[in-house]
C-alpha cells in the first residue's frame, strides 16, 4: 500500500495544454501590387480562440474597409510594424522588402504567395540571412493533392473578371451600354476563355450563368473535356489551334486568358482584328504577355473604366484584387485550417516533416533556397528540403 500511494499517475491535462502559444503578426503589405489582406476580423477571433496571439500592424486591413477597432473587438493586437513583423509567423502576400526582413525573428516563418516575378536575389538572401522559413501559400497542397489558396485566388480571378467585364460593357458612358446576356430578338454577347482551368470555369460558369456565349479553349484535351463535363454542353469547347483561337478572339466581347500550356502571345495583327472596345483580361501567372501589344491596367492600382473610356483596348490584370474583401474572406478561411496544424503537430518542423503538403510549398529553409525554379531566376542553387529536414 505504501509503495503504491507513492506513485504518480500521469497527467494528460499538461500535455494537452502545455503547447506554446504562436505569435502571428500581419505587417500592412506596402507592394502596390498586392491590395488584398489575408486575415478577417471573424478569423483572427477564431485564431485567437485556438490558441495564438494576434499581432495586426494598425491600419493594415485599410484596403478591405475594415477598421482596427473590428479586429481589437475580435481578440487581436493593433500595433506598430516593428512588432508586427517580429511575431513567430509573419503573413505578407507579396514579396517583403528586405528592410521588413531584417527586421523579422531569426528563424521566424514567412507566409506568402510566391510572386516569382518580384522576387530578386536582395530579397533571398536576406530570407536566407536571418534563417526565415518562408511558405508559398499558393503552393501548398492539401490531402488530395489540391492547394486550396491558389484555386480559391483563381476562382475569385475568374469570377472578378466576368463582374468587372459586364459592368463595363454596361455602361453607358465609358462602355457599349450593352447587356452581356441576350434579350429576346437580340443576340448575347460572345465571350472568349483560353484555359479550362478553375479561373477559367468560374470565368465560364459566371459567363454561361448571365446568358452569354462561351467559347472555351485549352491545350489540354482531358482537362476541357473534364470542365466541359462539369459546366453543360452550352459551353463550346476547342482544342487550342492557332486559327480557331484567332477566329474567336475577332468576333469575342469578352476575352479572359488563364493559365494553360503551351499558350502562345498574340501578336499585334491579332489584336488590330479584335473588336474596338473589346474588354481582354489576363489571369495567367505572365500577366499581360499573352496580349504584348496592348497596355496593361492593373487593377491593384487602378479603376477598370479609367482606362477604357477611349474605346481604345487594354488588358486588364490582377483581377482579384478588385474585390479584395472577397479574397480576405477566403483566404481567412484556408488560412485557418491550415494554422491550426502548427498546433495540432506541435510546431513548424514537426508540420513540414509530417506534412508534405506544406513541406513542398517552402522556398527558404533556415539558410537555404529549397525551391529550384526560384533558384534558377537569381542565380544561385537550391538544396532539396527533404535531405535539410532528415538530419535536422
Amino acid at each position: 500500500m505504501g509503495e503504491s500511494s507513492e506513485y504518480t499517475a500521469p497527467c494528460p491535462a499538461e500535455i494537452i495544454t502545455g503547447h506554446r502559444k504562436f505569435s502571428i503578426g500581419l505587417p500592412r503589405c506596402c507592394n502596390s501590387n498586392e491590395q488584398r489582406f489575408p486575415l478577417t476580423p471573424e478569423g483572427a477571433e477564431v485564431l485567437a480562440d485556438r490558441g495564438f496571439n494576434i499581432f495586426i500592424e494598425k491600419g493594415a486591413a485599410s484596403a478591405i474597409h475594415y477598421p482596427d477597432s473590428r479586429y481589437a473587438s475580435h481578440g487581436a493586437n493593433m500595433v506598430s510594424r516593428r512588432e508586427a513583423l517580429q511575431c513567430d509567423i509573419v503573413i505578407h502576400l507579396a514579396p517583403p522588402e528586405p528592410s521588413d526582413i531584417r527586421m523579422m525573428r531569426r528563424g521566424a516563418v514567412l507566409l506568402t504567395l510566391l510572386h516569382p516575378e518580384s522576387q530578386n536575389k536582395e530579397i533571398m538572401l536576406a530570407l536566407i540571412e536571418r534563417g526565415i522559413i518562408s511558405v508559398a501559400l499558393d503552393l501548398v497542397r492539401d490531402e488530395t493533392g489540391h492547394r486550396p489558396f491558389a484555386d480559391i485566388l483563381s476562382e475569385i480571378d475568374g469570377r472578378a473578371a466576368m463582374a468587372i467585364a459586364s459592368s463595363l460593357l454596361a455602361d453607358a458612358v465609358t462602355g457599349k451600354g450593352i447587356l452581356l446576356g441576350g434579350v429576346a430578338g437580340l443576340m448575347p454577347c460572345e465571350v472568349t476563355i483560353i484555359g479550362a482551368g478553375i479561373a477559367g470555369m468560374a470565368a465560364a460558369r459566371s459567363a454561361s450563368g448571365l446568358g452569354s456565349i462561351v467559347r472555351m479553349f485549352d491545350s489540354n484535351v482531358y482537362r476541357l473535356r473534364a470542365a466541359i463535363r462539369e459546366l453543360g454542353p452550352q459551353i463550346i469547347g476547342s482544342a487550342l489551334h492557332p486559327s480557331a483561337v484567332a477566329k474567336a478572339l475577332t468576333t469575342a466581347d469578352v476575352v479572359i486568358v488563364t493559365d494553360t500550356d503551351q499558350l502562345p502571345p498574340f501578336n499585334s495583327d491579332v489584336v488590330a482584328r479584335m473588336k474596338t472596345g473589346v474588354i481582354t483580361f489576363d489571369l495567367s501567372e505572365r500577366e499581360g504577355a499573352t496580349f504584348p501589344s496592348l497596355p496593361t491596367v492593373n487593377l491593384s492600382k487602378a479603376r477598370p473604366c479609367d482606362n477604357n473610356g477611349d474605346g481604345n483596348r487594354v488588358c486588364y490584370i490582377h483581377a482579384g484584387s478588385a474585390v479584395p474583401r472577397t479574397a480576405a474572406m477566403a483566404l481567412s478561411n484556408t488560412l485557418i485550417t491550415m494554422l491550426g496544424e502548427l498546433i495540432t503537430l506541435e510546431g513548424v518542423t514537426n508540420a513540414l516533416k509530417l506534412s508534405p503538403g506544406i513541406q513542398c510549398a517552402v522556398f527558404t529553409f533556415l539558410g537555404k533556397i529549397t525551391n529550384a525554379r526560384i533558384a534558377s531566376m537569381i542565380g544561385m542553387r537550391h538544396m532539396d528540403i527533404k535531405l535539410i529536414l532528415q538530419f535536422s
